[in-house]
C-alpha cells in the first residue's frame, strides 16, 4: 500500500485523523440525544448529525484513503499532492461550517459552506481524475473508481441545489423526494460503489487471491450504475417505477456478492483476521439493506408512523451498519500499514522491527466487533419502534465499540511518536524484518 506511487502518509492520515473524531462526536451526539432516530427523521438536528457522519466521518476517510490506495492500486502516481492538501482544508472548513448551520437551520449559510466544500470536492475530483487518466491499464477498479468520482460530483451539485431551493423556494419536486434522492446518490453512487470497486483490489489483496470472473464483477458495476440512474430520476419524480430500480440495484449486488464469494472461495490464506471480519460483515449488511430498500421503493407503500421509522432504520444500516464497519474494518489495514511504513521501513537491515500485528490488539478488535453488531442490532430494532430509552442504550454500545476502536488506532499511532526498534540479531532471521505481512 505505500511504495513509490504513494504520497506522503501524512496527507492520508490527515483525512482519516478527522473523519474518526467526527466518529466520535457523531456517535455520542446519538448517544445524548436518541430522539434523532426514534423521531421523524427530517428536521435540523437530524440532518446536521447525518452530514456530520456523512462528510465529516465517511467522506474523509474514503477521500484520505482513495489518496493513497488509488496510485497504488492502478500503478501511478497521484497527481498533485498540493491539491490535496488544499482539498484537506476546504473539506474541514465545509463540512464543519455545514454542520453547524444546518443546526440553526440557516440554509443561506449551508450553502457558503457547502461551496466551500464543492470547491475542496472539485479538486479531489479532478486530482483523482487526472491520476486515473495516466494509469497503465484500466481494470474494473479503475472504472468502478471513476463512476463513483461522477456520482460523487453529482450528489455535490444536487446538495447545492437543495440549499439554494430552500432559500429561494424555487423547486418543482416535492421536498422528501429531493432529499431521499440526494440522500441515494451519496450513499449508493460514491460511498457503495467506492467500496465494491476498492475491495475488487483489497479483497484478493488480503486473501491471496483474484478476481475469478471479470464479467461478473464488470457487470455487477453496470448494473448499479444503471440502476442508480433510474432510482434518482424516479425517486426525484415519485414515481413508481423506483421499485424496477430497485431491484436492479439489489440484482448488481447480488452479483458483487457472487464474485466476493468466489474470490474467497479461491483464497490462499484461509485466516481471516478481524479487519476482514468487520469488513465482510459490512458486505453481509448490504443483503437486509438490500430487502429493506426494495420494500420502501414499493408503490403506495402507505405513509405510516412506521414506514417513516423504517426509513430511519434503512439508513441506520446503510450508512452505521454497511459503509462505517467495511471502513473500520479496511483501516484496521490501512492504518498499521502507514505507520509501519513510516516509522520502520527505513530501519529494515538495521534494526528488530514489529511486524504489522504487533502493532494494534486483536483482542481489542473483536470486542469492538461484537459491540458493534449488538448495538447495531439494538438500535435498529429501538429505531423502528420509536423507543427513545433502548435507542440511547444501542447508541452507547456502539460508542462504546467507537471507543474501542480508537485506543487501537491509537496503540497503533503511538508508534509514529515512539518506534519500538530493537537491536538485530544476526543469529537468526526474521522475515518480517525485511517485508511486513499484509
Amino acid at each position: 500500500m505505500a511504495d513509490v506511487h504513494a504520497p506522503s502518509v501524512s496527507l492520508p492520515l490527515g483525512f482519516i485523523l478527522t473523519g474518526i473524531a467526527a466518529l466520535l462526536v457523531g456517535a455520542s451526539w446519538l448517544t445524548a440525544r436518541p430522539i434523532n432516530l426514534a423521531g421523524y427523521h427530517y428536521g435540523p438536528e437530524v440532518v446536521a448529525a447525518t452530514h456530520l457522519f456523512v462528510l465529516g466521518w465517511i467522506c474523509s476517510v474514503i477521500m484520505g484513503t482513495m489518496y493513497q490506495l488509488v496510485p497504488v492500486a492502478l500503478e501511478t502516481r497521484l497527481h498533485s499532492e498540493r491539491l490535496a492538501r488544499w482539498h484537506f482544508g476546504l473539506h474541514l472548513v465545509g463540512f464543519v461550517g455545514m454542520v453547524m448551520m444546518f443546526l440553526v437551520w440557516d440554509m443561506k449559510q449551508v450553502g457558503h459552506f457547502g461551496s466551500v466544500l464543492a470547491t475542496g470536492v472539485g479538486l479531489f475530483v479532478y486530482n483523482l481524475a487526472r491520476t486515473l487518466a495516466r494509469i497503465p491499464r484500466w481494470n474494473v477498479v479503475a472504472i468502478g473508481i471513476a463512476s463513483s468520482l461522477g456520482w460523487l460530483s453529482l450528489t455535490i451539485l444536487a446538495g447545492l441545489y437543495l440549499a439554494a431551493a430552500k432559500c429561494w423556494s424555487f423547486s418543482p419536486f416535492e421536498p422528501m423526494a429531493q432529499m431521499h434522492a440526494h440522500a441515494h446518490l451519496g450513499g449508493l453512487g460514491f460511498f457503495v460503489m467506492m467500496i465494491v470497486s476498492v475491495s475488487f483490489k483489497l479483497v484478493p489483496m488480503f486473501t491471496l487471491s483474484e478476481v475469478q470472473n471479470h464479467r461478473r464483477a464488470g457487470g455487477s458495476l453496470a448494473l448499479l450504475n444503471a440502476g442508480l440512474a433510474g432510482l434518482f430520476v424516479t425517486i426525484l419524480l415519485s414515481s413508481p417505477w423506483k421499485l424496477v430500480f430497485a431491484s436492479v440495484i439489489a440484482t448488481g449486488l447480488a452479483f458483487y456478492g457472487w464474485e466476493v464469494i468466489a474470490i474467497l472461495q479461491a483464497r490462499k490464506r484461509r485466516n481471516r483476521d478481524w479487519g476482514m471480519r468487520y469488513f465482510l460483515t459490512a458486505l453481509a449488511l448490504l443483503i437486509p439493506v438490500s430487502g429493506l430498500g426494495i420494500v420502501l421503493a414499493w408503490p403506495r407503500l402507505p405513509a405510516t408512523e412506521l414506514t417513516a421509522q423504517l426509513e430511519s432504520v434503512y439508513g441506520l444500516l446503510a450508512f452505521i451498519g454497511v459503509v462505517t464497519l467495511a471502513i473500520l474494518g479496511m483501516l484496521y489495514k490501512v492504518v498499521p500499514f502507514l505507520v509501519w511504513y513510516a516509522s520502520y521501513s527505513k530501519a529494515i537491515g538495521r534494526s528488530k522491527v514489529p511486524a504489522l500485528a504487533d502493532l494494534y490488539s486483536p483482542a481489542l478488535q473483536a470486542v469492538g466487533y461484537w459491540l458493534f453488531l449488538v448495538g447495531l442490532a439494538f438500535t435498529s430494532v429501538a429505531t423502528a419502534l420509536g423507543h427513545e430509552s433502548c435507542v440511547r442504550a444501542g447508541c452507547a454500545l456502539l460508542l462504546a465499540s467507537v471507543t474501542v476502536f480508537i485506543v487501537n488506532i491509537g496503540t497503533v499511532l503511538s508508534h509514529l511518536v515512539r518506534p519500538r526498534l530493537m537491536p538485530l540479531d544476526f543469529k537468526s532471521t526474521q522475515p518480517t524484518n525485511t517485508q511486513p505481512p499484509s
